[in-house]
């Protein structure tokens, strides 16, 4: 073998020893990011190691990586990039990397300083882009090694395990808040009464249905003592659990003061919106309707702050209460307040609803507004409470045809018995 030849074979020894060092990297750094994985390491540290074999060990000077957050795509990590160019916005070129390929862009502030970029697709969709500069990438090139197949794997596996990770804890938190909604229920349903009042002076039955599973709607009844009884529904603004928070505590503050027989009217008032006020700081408010009958003197008084004002129905005509006040929570001090009274010289029917109702839309954008309300009442007010209500959901059902509820739905149907003899006992039922 002469010198030549050996020198030759000498050479094709040191590629190949080269070449098999190289792969032995690959080996070893795509095995010691699968175990950083399975040891579960944070997805911080997963970018520190993901720089460090780029930067320390394969000599790449220059290197973006892109991770998209839900929708928003943000740097996880980079190298040899000024942070004033990182503030570039590139997101419009990433559908047009749809593979690994060449960047000649000489004249955009960032994509400069890059020769290669390589996606990474997961179930069809992008999840990381990486930017390369030439310089390192070069150096292995010449040594007869395709250095990007290497980052290409190790993109690829880091990219994924962060997905994943993304993905699981998404998952941990719509179970935490499904568990949470799940409670909310609960406890809102043993705040709305389960049962309501069926005798000989006076009937109620409840419609409760929140947009969102829980909701800021309310309404209640109470025996009050000394032959008087109240009834009320509310609206807090908002949906959701953050309405139903703030309904359970507007909840707990009327029952403190709804049976303080010894406050006025004003008095009342002005306290349950001091309460209101204190509690949302300005930033939520609720529309209130209260109404206090006493049995033996056939008298109502009532308070209608900001609410859709109720309908009652008696002697073959329909009413409004509509006499009150603004909405709670909106002004530290309620400028004026004045009450309804009304002497009932027959039975009468109220009908106490949420905006939800007649917000109501059919398919062709049609309310059910107050004249639809109106002409149901007319038609069916010689029905027991139940039954008025499930036919009222029944011909909301059909008005509204395919089209879904848009806010939370609550009507509070009830019935004063006038003509009844004094002296006839009342019979209470027990609140569940």
């Amino acid at each position: 073998m002469d010198t030549s030849q050996k020198i030759n074979l000498k050479t094709r020894e040191e590629i190949l020893e080269t070449k098999l060092t190289l792969q032995q990297l690959q080996f070893n750094r795509v095995l010691e990011i699968t175990q950083a994985i399975n040891d579960n390491i944070g997805i911080v540290d997963l970018f520190n190691l993901y720089k460090g074999l780029l930067t320390w060990e394969m000599g790449i000077k220059k290197f973006v990586l892109y991770t998209r957050n839900e929708e928003v795509w943000t740097c996880a990590t980079s190298a040899g990039i000024d942070a004033e160019d990182l503030e570039e916005d590139i997101e419009a070129f990433f559908p047009q990397y749809q593979r690994r390929r060449s960047i000649d862009e000489a004249d955009h502030p960032l994509l400069q300083h890059f020769s290669v970029v390589v996606p990474v697709y997961h179930k069809e969709y992008a999840i990381a882009y990486t930017f390369l500069g030439s310089e390192g990438l070069d150096d292995m090139d010449t040594q007869g090694y395709d250095p990007i197949t290497l980052i290409s794997a190790i993109t690829n596996v880091i990219a994924v395990a962060i997905e994943n990770k993304r993905l699981f804890k998404r998952q941990l938190d719509q179970e935490r808040l499904k568990r949470e909604m799940e409670l909310a229920i609960q406890v809102q349903n043993m705040l709305i009464p389960s049962e309501l009042p069926n005798n000989e002076r006076y009937e109620f039955s409840g419609i409760y249905q929140p947009h969102e599973g829980v909701g800021g709607d309310y309404y209640d009844f109470f025996e009050v003592g000394g032959g008087e009884v109240a009834f009320c529904i509310a609206d807090i603004s908002g949906k959701g659990i953050a309405a139903a928070l703030l309904m359970s505590n507007f909840q707990a503050n009327l029952q403190t003061l709804v049976h303080r027989k010894y406050l006025s009217v004003k008095k009342f008032t002005n306290r349950l919106n001091s309460l209101v006020l204190r509690t949302t700081q300005g930033d939520k408010f609720i529309t209130f309707f209260i109404a206090r009958y006493h049995v033996r003197k056939k008298r109502l008084r009532y308070l209608c702050a900001g609410h859709n004002p109720p309908f009652m129905y008696t002697q073959g005509k329909i009413q409004r209460l509509d006499k009150g006040c603004t909405i709670l929570g909106a002004f530290s001090k309620i400028p004026t307040i004045e009450f309804g009274e009304i002497f009932l010289e027959d039975d009468a029917l109220f009908l106490l609803y949420t905006d939800g109702l007649t917000d109501l839309q059919n398919e062709n954008d049609d309310y059910f507004d107050d004249d639809q309300v109106e002409k149901f009442i007319q038609k069916n007010n010689d029905l027991p409470v139940k039954e008025f209500n499930d036919k009222l959901m029944e011909e909301v059902s059909i008005f509204k045809g395919d089209r879904s509820f848009p806010d939370d739905i609550s009507v509070l149907t009830g019935r004063l018995f006038v003509n009844k003899d004094d002296d006839e006992p009342v019979v209470k039922k027990p609140r569940k």
